[in-house]
């Protein structure tokens, strides 16, 4: 059975910056929770940041930029978090590996999480094309990550992975 790593909010835990979640409330997302795919994990809570937290973004490029050292995460008062982003963003790929998964469904529009946009850098809520760091890390590893608004594609390809076998591991 393919395993899922989804965001912890998405599994309705209290663990974003505003100590809220964002529960998925469809019947894909239920059925995988029943069936025991999903690996819930918080980048930013394993990476050590408080609940609630001030909010962040990337400053300067997108989750890539982070990861090759161009970008920055800052918090709205320029608080430098991006060694607290790495290391969840690290966190998160450790536990994918651990739990076989190859997969992961992440928080949308989030600095961590978010694979089609994140916000600009100048909170002012405007949004760019762009991953956050986990997303970048897990993709640069070779796991598919998909948003939250994405279920029907990532329900494809779960039915396709499950009639492939794995790759071999690729050698370190």
């Amino acid at each position: 059975m393919e395993r899922i790593l989804v965001s912890s909010c998405l599994m309705g835990r209290p663990v974003r910056y505003d100590g809220a979640a964002k529960p998925v409330g469809d019947d894909l997302f239920e059925r995988w929770r029943a069936e025991g795919r999903l690996v819930p994990f918080c980048p930013e809570v394993s990476g050590g940041l408080a609940v609630p937290r001030p909010p962040a973004e990337i400053v300067g490029g997108d989750g890539h930029a982070v990861l090759d050292g161009t970008a920055q995460v800052r918090t709205d008062t320029g608080e430098d978090v991006t060694a607290e982003f790495l290391h969840g963003a690290r966190q998160a790929l450790d536990t994918a590996r651990r739990s076989g998964a190859r997969i992961a469904l992440l928080k949308e529009g989030s600095p961590s999480c978010g694979s089609h946009q994140i916000y600009d850098g100048t909170f002012t809520g405007n949004r760019l094309p762009g991953d956050g760091v986990t997303t970048a890390l897990l993709e640069r590893e070779g796991i598919q990550v998909f948003s939250d608004t994405d279920l029907d594609a990532l329900h494809a390809l779960l039915q396709t992975l499950e009639t492939t076998p794995p790759p071999p591991p690729k050698p370190k």
